[in-house]
């Protein structure tokens, strides 16, 4: 059952946030080692905000899964409030238009939550990881791509589109990304990958909100297919 987060957070701890939204394929072909490595780094980033003063108070990360369907697994909270996975079923489809559509709706929920508290936030990152092709509706997916562009256009978004292994469809995730080729990921290096991410998210919550921060290229090394 997805948790519930309100705007407690938000009045115990006023920090300017970092909302990310994790987008994960988690259809039956991520089933065995892909869907436990994807477990595994999702809960070391959890553990690497934990660690850092500066992204312990601001990030904020919500999970949305996509199969056959979506659906919310984690809704956005702070470090503190968010439970270690033990495990995720892979299996179905991939709906992954239903997927950003989900998470996207669920951004646009928190952002109302800060605005309504006063809190400052930072551009959203949506991060999206997919193993294969999508396979959902066409005019969901479609709604997906227009929206995500339209927000990174606006400097509303910044997407991370991610393919895990040989059969990730590219040219789909390149259309949710106009200013970044998405990345490949080198193998199973989801740990890589997440340290690379709670990385930026801190780099992110040192600076100041509308700044323009560069994300650590040559940390992309370490986890993507260059």
């Amino acid at each position: 059952m997805a948790l519930n987060i309100g705007a407690d957070d938000l009045v115990e701890n006023p920090t300017p946030r970092v909302p990310v939204a994790l987008c994960l394929d988690t259809s039956g072909s991520m089933m065995g080692e892909k869907i436990r490595e994807l477990v595994q780094g999702v809960n070391l980033f959890y553990d690497a905000i934990d660690e850092d003063d500066d992204a312990h108070d601001a990030a904020e990360v919500s999970i949305v899964e996509f199969n056959s369907a979506a659906s919310l697994i984690q809704d956005f909270a702070s470090v503190e409030r968010l439970s270690r996975i033990d495990a995720i079923d892979a299996t179905g489809g991939t709906a992954l238009g239903d997927g950003v559509n989900l998470a996207l709706d669920t951004l646009e929920k928190r952002k109302s939550t800060y605005s309504n508290a006063g809190v400052l936030y930072y551009q959203p990152w949506l991060v999206l990881m997919t193993d294969g092709q999508p396979n959902g509706r066409s005019d969901e997916l479609e709604r997906a791509v227009r929206r995500v562009t339209e927000l990174v256009a606006q400097k509303k978004l910044t997407v991370f589109p991610i393919g895990i292994g040989a059969d990730a469809d590219m040219d789909v995730l390149a259309r949710f990304s106009p200013n970044r080729p998405p990345l490949r990921l080198r193998g199973l290096s989801f740990k890589e990958f997440f340290e690379w991410l709670s990385k930026s998210v801190s780099r992110v919550s040192r600076s100041t909100p509308g700044d323009a921060v560069k994300l650590d290229l040559e940390g992309l090394a370490g986890w993507a297919d260059l």
